[in-house]
């Protein structure tokens, strides 16, 4: 099967869409098929080789991100490689862009929602418009993107459940997780050399893994690690990753007097994730914004249980006692969570670990390729007047 990925974000951007199509065109290609990406053309004149490029501009709010409003010729491009599926994995200018393109191509079109745009919106808007006249617009749009589609993929079943009140005419919504690559998180994992970097040799450490962005609602994390520390002194908070909010947050930690005990290492490539999860203890999220969480099954895969909000796709992956503890949208709860997960990390690393295995990437793919096939049947149908 020959596959066209569009997406808004790609490397050198690294986000939980970049780390999906990366996780999903390796498992894919390991299986005999062909996976083409179709991309903004990155600011900073990064490249990959195989990936076709739009035209782009600049996010001037979100630096490292790129937007292509400019006609192309990739319809020319996608007839040259004989595209059986297009797989849209963006939501904005490239999702409109695949639907277009697969209507003049006669293809079929996925489209899997990986991003509640409509909770981000607010912080990156260029105009001050009120936030309920935002969603409104965006959920005009999505609606119709999502009921053009062949057919949709959620990566939980708590966003089929919002996709359907929105867009209820869809033709088909599967969920399907994006997959963790279970061998590459491991528990045997080693992680002492990123203790030894970040001074933590001896220390019980709190992970944070994912852009440092405003909708990812660190600031919750931040102050119920302030108040765990005062009943523990030995425990650090590890902050990885880089984003638009990062010096917010660096003063939010000044301004509790966390200097010493919370770390932010910045960016850290993708190849030294596995080690980065070794070295930690337990890991949290607190953002409302995810769609999946994957960053959770990827502790879980390395056998590290989550404090995570007791919100939307994150509570869904997590069993109290068995792989992490829930929290509400409270400092005292989420520091009650985390010092559970922290107490309780060794006796739940193997069944985190078991509950990582049910959302394996060769499981995932095998889904995925299962829905392709639908579409293609489904778009055959159609052009033969059978499916209205």
């Amino acid at each position: 099967m020959r596959v066209a990925m569009f997406t808004d974000s790609f490397l050198p951007a690294r986000d939980g869409v970049v780390n999906s199509i990366l996780t999903t065109k390796a498992q894919l290609e390991r299986l005999g098929h062909e996976v083409f990406i179709f991309a903004p053309e990155p600011c900073n004149g990064y490249r990959v080789d195989d990936v076709y490029y739009f035209r782009s501009l600049t996010y001037k709010r979100y630096p490292g991100y790129s937007f292509s409003p400019f006609p192309t010729n990739k319809c020319e491009i996608l007839n040259d490689l004989d595209i059986d599926v297009i797989h849209t994995h963006g939501l904005l200018f490239m999702g409109v862009r695949s639907v277009f393109a697969a209507r003049t191509m006669k293809l079929p079109v996925v489209v899997s929602f990986h991003t509640m745009i409509t909770d981000a919106a607010k912080y990156y808007a260029p105009l001050p418009i009120p936030e309920w006249m935002t969603n409104r617009l965006f959920w005009i749009y999505l609606k119709q993107l999502l009921e053009r589609a062949d057919s949709v993929v959620a990566p939980t079943a708590a966003i089929k459940s919002e996709l359907l009140t929105y867009a209820p005419a869809m033709h088909r919504v599967e969920v399907i997780p994006t997959g963790v690559d279970c061998e590459r998180f491991h528990p045997e994992n080693d992680g002492s050399a990123v203790r030894r970097r970040y001074g933590l040799d001896g220390e019980k450490v709190l992970l944070h893994v994912g852009r440092v962005a405003m909708e990812k609602n660190l600031d919750l994390v931040i102050e119920g690690f302030s108040k765990l520390l005062r009943k523990d002194p030995m425990v650090r908070l590890l902050i990885v990753g880089d984003g638009p909010a990062k010096k917010h947050y660096q003063e939010a930690v000044r301004d509790r007097g966390l200097d010493g005990r919370v770390v932010f290492t910045g960016f850290i490539p993708d190849e030294e994730l596995p080690q980065v999860y070794a070295a930690c203890d337990a890991t949290v999220i607190a953002s409302k914004f995810e769609t999946q969480g994957l960053v959770g099954l990827e502790a879980m895969a390395s056998g590290k249980p989550v404090a995570g909000i007791n919100y939307r796709a994150v509570k869904e992956l997590i069993r109290k006692g068995e792989n992490g503890y829930v929290f509400e949208d409270d400092p005292d709860s989420c520091a009650e969570a985390m010092r559970c997960v922290l107490d309780r990390s060794e006796q739940m690393r193997w069944s985190a670990r078991r509950y990582a295995l049910g959302y394996s990437v060769q499981l995932s793919v095998e889904k995925l390729l299962e829905l392709y096939e639908y579409s293609i049947e489904r778009k055959r149908m159609v052009l033969e007047g059978k499916v209205f």
